[in-house]
């Protein structure tokens, strides 16, 4: 495969670099030590500026070409992410985690160590014209790290103009990329529910307001949204995951709780879907004479790929791994934060195979180095191409 060599050689210290931020997992914005390791490495590959604390706890290194910009395109971003999940880790392996409840699940080990690789390579040979800026964002799992560092002047500050970004796909074999244009991963909000009927005996349920059975008829009417309500050539996902109400069993609950999770690609099926749970819930409600309060909270927006960066991240992969290894997938109801960045830039998400391993967050779960050597050759590519000297 035509890996840069360079890359190959760097490799066994990329895989070193990922082992030891995998034994450390931090979770969300306390990303302290990965933060620290990260801009200890990029001061010594020689970066130009290395700037700490955007978004709380991210990282930035900014690497400068032989000259100066002279395109369309004079800094580009390359975004990876570092925070951990809160999982008890059970690979077995000797570099497993060490912080109890704590793991890298997700890869985002993989995708620091990856991206501290380009970094070195290109602070070594600054093939290219313009400025390279490394993003290293904390709080991807939930927390809107790259909202924060957006907010913090990100993009403004380092004058980004183009921003892509990777993760790790568990099932694709190793040495192979998948993306597509347009709408890639799903918008997610959050249903929050608690329901207040009235307790009592379970023999005299006609002097009740049985709050499980109006959680148990929310349940169903809800699935009918997408059932009934959303196009059935666009794409939604209602789920409530949690349902706790009652403790004997002969008690009717006083109260109950449901929580869940709304998944879409296009701001419109966003909008009717946040509608209709709303108009469920006022409906329930009055039918049954509960008080039910909802709290529904937007979270990550679609992550969509911009159609001009598609083509350019695809070149990129193409010439990492092959025409054949490189696959349009389709969109998928996963979500990523890596969309607030795509909102405010041009620019592209791809995904590198990471072969038969465990799936995303699952205590099994390892990144596979033997994809170090395509991440980090393809983003390489990315910016010798885009900001050709």
């Amino acid at each position: 495969m035509p890996i840069v060599n360079r890359v190959a050689d760097l490799q066994p210290d990329i895989q070193a670099w990922r082992r030891d931020i995998h034994s450390h997992p931090e979770l969300l914005y306390d990303v302290h030590r990965t933060a620290a390791f990260v801009a200890e490495r990029l001061r010594e590959f020689g970066c130009d500026e290395v700037a700490t604390g955007l978004g709380k706890t991210g990282v930035v290194g900014v690497i400068k070409g032989k000259t100066p910009g002279n395109g369309e395109v004079k800094v580009l971003g390359l975004r990876a992410d570092m925070d951990a999940l809160p999982i008890e880790e059970a690979t077995g392996l000797p570099y497993a985690s060490k912080n109890p409840g704590m793991m890298h699940a997700c890869g985002h080990d993989g995708h620091t160590a990856m991206l501290l690789g380009a970094a070195r390579y290109l602070a070594e040979t600054r093939n290219f014209a313009g400025e390279v800026a490394v993003i290293f964002q904390p709080a991807e799992e939930g927390g809107g790290g790259a909202h924060a560092m957006i907010k913090d002047g990100l993009m403004e500050r380092f004058k980004i103009d183009q921003v892509y970004g990777m993760h790790n796909g568990p099932g694709l074999p190793v040495g192979a990329f998948a993306i597509r244009p347009g709408p890639l991963m799903a918008a997610t909000d959050n249903i929050d529910i608690t329901i207040e009927g009235h307790g009592g005996h379970a023999a005299k349920p006609h002097n009740c307001i049985d709050s499980l059975l109006v959680g148990a008829q929310l349940v169903t009417v809800l699935q009918q949204i997408v059932s009934r309500n959303v196009d059935p050539l666009e794409s939604a996902v209602v789920s409530i995951c949690e349902f706790h109400a009652g403790n004997a069993r002969n008690v009717i609950a006083q109260s109950a709780t449901l929580r869940g999770t709304v998944r879409t690609l296009t701001p419109k099926i966003r909008d009717l879907v946040e509608q209709r749970v709303r108009e469920v819930v006022a409906g329930t409600a009055q039918i049954t004479g509960a008080k039910i309060d909802l709290s529904y909270t937007r979270g990550y927006p679609v992550t969509v790929n911009h159609a001009e960066q598609t083509e350019i991240a695809l070149q990129a992969a193409r010439e990492v791994a092959g025409e054949a290894n490189v696959h349009e997938m389709p969109p998928m109801m996963g979500a990523e934060d890596f969309s607030y960045m795509l909102e405010a830039r041009p620019g592209a998400f791809i995904f590198i195979g990471n072969g038969d391993s465990a799936g995303l967050h699952h205590p099994a779960y390892n990144f596979n180095d033997e994809a170090i050597v395509y991440g980090t050759s393809y983003f390489i590519k990315l910016v010798e191409n885009t900001l050709a000297a």
